[in-house]
């Protein structure tokens, strides 16, 4: 299994930027995909953005063209560029991992929050 460890998050104010990170350890050489997910309270676990091992990425639609992911393979870290962020934005984010095609296979750690608000 693959263990994560985020980190990054904090109060912001509309409009303003935060970068997420993401180490993994354990079973790393299993990777094929890694996603970034976020709850708000009262809401299900939503998957905002992820990358495969070839590069390619996928968005939530209200966050594109706002968040962009991206990897540093030698570092087993994943980030989350968040810009021009809104209040609608809050929520504990969280990062997991994937094997081929599409299982989920990392623990899932205590996530980071981000809160936007004025």
């Amino acid at each position: 299994q693959v263990q994560l460890v985020e980190s990054g998050g904090g109060l912001v104010q509309p409009g303003g930027s935060l970068r997420l990170s993401c180490v993994a350890s354990g079973s790393v050489g299993s990777i094929y995909a890694w996603g970034w997910f976020r709850q708000a309270p009262g809401k299900e676990r939503d998957l905002v953005a992820r990358i495969f091992r070839g590069g390619g990425t996928s968005y939530l639609d209200s966050v594109k063209g706002r968040f962009t992911i991206s990897r540093d393979n030698a570092k087993n870290t994943v980030y989350l560029q968040m810009n021009s962020l809104k209040p609608e934005d809050t929520a504990v984010y969280y990062c997991n991992t994937y094997r081929y095609p599409s299982t989920l296979n990392g623990a899932w750690g205590q996530g980071t929050q981000v809160t936007v608000s004025s």
